[in-house]
């Protein structure tokens, strides 16, 4: 992993809890991989969603992207972000 990366990560979470910020980063991307397999078996079944739904999908990842890398969110007046509000717990 580059060095750059190793210390986003134990700025955001301190040395103690990087294990486990890489595990369930992990499981997040398995849990990517498995729906992704899954999307493929079922549009070999069914075909194709229509271009509808396809840029429906698309706008609500691009909006997922934008909150996650912050371009959208905008401070409350508690001081927490749009973001904030949607982290795991």
């Amino acid at each position: 992993m580059p060095a750059g990366r190793i210390a986003a990560v134990k700025a955001r979470v301190g040395a103690r809890g990087f294990s486990a910020y890489i595990s369930a980063a992990v499981e997040r991307q398995i849990q990517r991989d498995l729906l992704e397999e899954s999307l493929r078996e079922r549009e070999a079944e069914i075909g194709r969603p229509s271009p509808e739904v396809q840029n429906w999908t698309a706008e609500i990842f691009q909006e997922a992207e934008d909150l996650a890398r912050g371009s959208r969110a905008e401070p409350s007046p508690e001081g927490a972000t749009e973001w904030d509000a949607r982290k795991a717990s």
